[in-house]
């Protein structure tokens, strides 16, 4: 019998506790337009219950009026959990010309560092010597006398500190909009003399699960454990990926198995099973059952802790918990309600969660394994338990893939196409490894490393390190630059939906609603297309080392740079987002020139030779790489309509150009600042 799953009443409150969030995210509203509706609705939905509980008549308005309050409990926790409503947060201290700032803050995470600068996140303390609260990201250059910082130092830094920016280049990846989902706002970027590392530390939970981790880490390390396979096992077991090289995320991205390096439901539910079988000699009365459930969630919470509650540990570890108190409390769990319970829950504390990639995958992963693995499952029983054990892999592997397939290519642009042969080698020596990795660390925590075990789980990681390269090495099998916008995404889930519905219990209604949600994709795809089709637009790039121009009609792109971007065209991650933003291609390449015409304008591009024609006359002015020209001196001949620097010139020359265009009232626009610029 298929399940109705919209029907539970949990799931319905979920929806709406989650389309309160996305509302108050999206609408900005003032806290007084939530919560003066919300104290009405909650009052009447009392006085309905404690006055028509009995009447049957009024259970359809109790649930309506349910479900209301809870979309404004949604947007109410959305609104409250913004620290910049607060107005001792940072972003309303900051000075218009500031730009360097004494700051005094708490360090809380450790981040991948870049190759400039180590990076952690922090919680501000005070700035400019005021109180003030707020995460904040805090970049330190790199230096070889730069001593270890733990979690929960507290630092004075002395440095430039910068607001979230839109991205340098078009349909780039918003950094600055993801950063701020996680509540940070900025980033202080220092020297490593001007940072001074102060005696006190606040001990929080995070600050003891650092020291565990490092304690662990470096029992290892001192055992050689080799650094490559190393920065593997700390990211499986201790959700630590900082370490990781570019090439093995890569790998593992392009094999298919990125999810195994980030601990989540698949690690989590390993622990449950593990610590299930050490406790099974516990007597099963009702007493037991309950010593084991406190031990159980101990232990799942206790590794969420270790992991560093990242969004997927913390769901993973709070779904499983229900699962925990439905098996030993020997209750009927319905899986659906679980998922809720746990999104919920997390929601409720962190609203921002909802807008974060992995939660955001990992939940539609779990509800499609749910959903649609029995309906794969029931293709074909296999008589052996072996080919079962693996026939499972497969439908479990499916049933997520197509279920983050959209959301997936809407993201990444990309698809592993192999994924389920990686899984189908991997998956089965997961729990090996988990186990045995949980088993090496357990004893290095308490300072004891068996080299025969360490050994092994360092060829174990090692021989997985080589398959995932392997599959990945088919490149073939990648689909990469795959264009879709949002639109054409809720269309693909239209399709996914529709069809799993249809396969479920075939009807002709629900064929025809199949072939409509194919339709809609199709009409949304050819609009998206057309409407590319037909727009124009030239662009200068934001890029520190080379210049960068393109002129698009259409979906054929004309790209002027120098030899190096023109060689290298493909490898070029800005380029690229564009292209596949816009569905379009490169057509011609060519070095880029003094003049340009674009929709009746003339474009006058004066680079590090500084020659140009006087009497050229443009209306718009690009200077590159620094030339020697004196715009005073140039505006007496002629004034453009607009001038244009792009980030290869040097900072004091944009210094100047900036003062003498406001001088004499010409707009100016620094890509380095701005952004891209777009005609």
């Amino acid at each position: 019998m298929e399940m109705k799953v919209i029907q539970f009443p949990l799931i319905k409150i979920t929806l709406c506790f989650v389309l309160g969030i996305t509302f108050a995210h999206y609408t900005k509203l003032n806290l007084i337009w939530i919560l003066f509706p919300l104290i009405i609705g909650s009052i009447s939905l009392i006085v309905n219950f404690i006055f028509n509980k009995n009447k049957l008549n009024q259970k359809s308005y109790f649930g309506i009026l349910t479900l209301i309050i809870a979309f404004l409990i949604g947007s109410f926790t959305s609104i409250v959990n913004n620290q910049t409503l607060n107005s001792e947060h940072y972003i309303h201290h900051l000075g218009l010309n500031d730009t360097e700032f004494n700051t005094e803050l708490i360090v809380r995470e450790k981040l991948k560092n870049t190759s400039n600068n180590d990076r952690y996140v922090a919680s501000l303390i005070k700035l400019n010597n005021k109180k003030s609260y707020g995460k904040i990201i805090v970049n330190i250059r790199k230096d070889s006398v730069l001593p270890t910082i733990e979690i929960g130092s507290h630092l004075k830094v002395l440095g430039s500190l910068y607001l979230n920016r839109k991205p340098n280049n078009p349909n780039q990846f918003d950094y600055g909009k993801y950063l701020e989902n996680q509540q940070i706002y900025a980033q202080i970027y220092a020297d490593v003399e001007n940072i001074k590392i102060g005696s006190k530390v606040d001990k929080s939970i995070s600050y003891y699960a650092s020291l565990l981790r490092n304690k662990i880490i470096h029992n290892l390390e001192k055992n050689h454990f080799n650094k490559t396979e190393l920065s593997v096992v700390v990211a499986l077991i201790l959700g630590q990926q900082q370490d990781i090289s570019q090439e093995v995320v890569r790998d593992y991205q392009y094999a298919g198995a990125v999810h195994v390096l980030s601990v989540s439901g698949l690690h989590v539910g390993f622990i449950l099973l593990f610590i299930t079988f050490l406790l099974k000699p516990f007597p099963n009365t009702k007493r037991g059952s309950i010593i084991k459930l406190c031990i159980v969630i101990l232990s799942l919470w206790a590794f969420g802790i270790l992991a560093g509650l990242a969004p997927s540990v913390v769901r993973s570890v709070t779904m499983f918990s229900f699962v925990a108190v439905g098996m030993f409390l020997r209750r009927s769990i319905n899986i659906y309600n679980t998922l809720a319970v746990s999104a919920l829950l997390i929601l409720l504390f962190q609203p921002s969660f909802l807008f974060d990639i992995g939660f955001q995958l990992s939940y539609v992963a779990l509800y499609f394994i749910v959903w649609l693995q029995p309906l794969f499952a029931s293709i074909w029983k296999p008589k052996y338990w072996l080919v079962n054990y693996f026939w499972e892999i497969v439908t479990v592997s499916f049933a997520a893939q197509i279920g983050t397939l959209p959301m997936s290519i809407y993201y990444f642009h990309q698809f592993p196409g192999l994924f389920f042969v990686t899984n189908l080698v991997i998956l089965p020596g997961m729990s090996i490894i988990l186990g045995l990795g949980v088993f090496v660390m357990t004893l290095a925590a308490f300072d004891w490393v068996w080299m025969p075990l360490l050994k092994l789980l360092e060829w174990s990681i090692w021989l997985l390190n080589k398959i995932i390269s392997w599959v990945a090495s088919f490149e073939d099998f990648i689909f990469r630059d795959i264009p879709l916008n949002s639109y054409m995404m809720w269309s693909c889930y239209f399709i996914v939906f529709s069809f799993i519905i249809w396969a479920k219990k075939p009807t002709y209604k629900k064929l025809m609603i199949s072939l409509i949600a194919i339709l809609s994709l199709q009409t949304i795809t050819f609009y998206a297309k057309y409407k590319s089709q037909k727009e124009s637009e030239f662009i200068v790039f934001s890029k520190k080392k080379t210049t960068i121009i393109t002129e698009r009609q259409g979906d054929k792109v004309a790209l002027y740079a120098n030899d190096s971007i023109l060689k290298t065209t493909g490898d070029n991650l800005a380029l690229k987002s564009y292209l596949v933003a816009n569905f379009c291609k490169i057509k011609s390449k060519e070095k880029v020139s003094n003049l340009y015409y674009f929709k009746n304008k003339k474009i006058l591009v004066v680079d590090s030779s500084a020659v140009y024609l006087e009497e050229e006359k443009p209306n718009i002015l690009i200077l590159t790489h620094s030339p020697k020209v004196n715009l005073e001196r140039l505006f007496m001949s002629w004034k453009p309509q607009q001038v244009v620097v792009d980030a290869t010139n040097f900072k004091t020359y944009i210094k100047v150009w900036k003062a003498t265009c406001r001088k004499e009232k010409i707009p100016f626009h620094d890509t380095a600042e701005k952004g891209f610029y777009k005609l």
